[in-house]
């Protein structure tokens, strides 16, 4: 009751202060037949007025808000490809010898339309190649993600990202992976279920990071131009690709 209390009051006190004002007007212009005209005529308005103010202008609020929140989050997801995704991408395009199959939908065009990127993203759902990378592979995996732990750990804290929730499960995913491997003992001596254990989590953190760079590169070439072109030419999938303009 007390948490609601001064909403009640404050309801009450306007509620009194038009009875007084009626009252007022009765008493000056002695009118009950106006007063009552104007009051059913305010009655009738009522619901006009809640679908303005409670509907569309809240929806008008709300959406503008949401892009305000967007923006900050694609912010975020830039630092991230920034400072760990590109990265991680051409170490999946060093090791997996599958991702090759898959270059058409990750070998992006100056072109591309959102439909190419939604036909990209379809691909990359569907892609089901186990991996099998060695001791000294996860090694080099478990020293790059163990010296961006603290980069991870601040992003997984920031609030704004429950606004995105396929980067949210990127960043957990990457946390647990990377978690996983700093606990071995030995990543040249896995035994056979803990090997498969692995290579789950780190499928997982390829494909969920596939999919957000292809959502992300989306929203650049919409909102970001400049932004778009540079990662057009730091593609870490394109063999060619060459960060100067020629």
């Amino acid at each position: 009751m007390k948490k609601h209390y001064k909403g009640i009051l404050m309801a009450l006190s306007f509620v009194t202060l038009s009875v007084i004002l009626y009252f007022l007007h009765f008493l000056i212009f002695n009118d009950p037949h106006h007063i009552f005209i104007y009051l059913l005529g305010d009655i009738a308005f009522l619901p006009v007025d809640v679908l303005l103010v409670s509907i569309i202008f809240h929806k008008i609020i709300h959406d503008k808000d949401k892009d305000e929140r967007l923006k900050k989050v694609n912010m975020v997801v830039s630092v991230f490809f920034s400072e760990i995704g590109v990265e991680l991408m051409g170490f999946f395009r060093k090791e997996d010898t599958h991702l090759k199959d898959l270059q058409a939908v990750l070998l992006i065009k100056p072109q591309w339309d959102t439909r190419d990127y939604k036909n990209a993203i379809k691909q990359i759902k569907k892609m089901d190649a186990p991996l099998n990378f060695q001791g000294p592979c996860l090694s080099n995996l478990s020293r790059f993600l163990t010296s961006k732990r603290k980069l991870l750990l601040t992003l997984l804290e920031n609030p704004i990202l429950i606004e995105h929730e396929t980067f949210s499960d990127l960043i957990m995913s990457l946390t647990h992976a990377e978690q996983e491997l700093a606990n071995r003992n030995d990543l040249n001596q896995l035994k056979e279920k803990d090997h498969a254990h692995l290579m789950t989590d780190i499928e997982r953190v390829q494909k969920l990071l596939l999919l957000e760079w292809l959502i992300y590169m989306n929203h650049l070439r919409k909102s970001y131009p400049f932004l778009y072109s540079f990662s057009l030419r730091t593609n870490p999938f394109d063999p060619d690709a060459e960060v100067e303009i020629k």
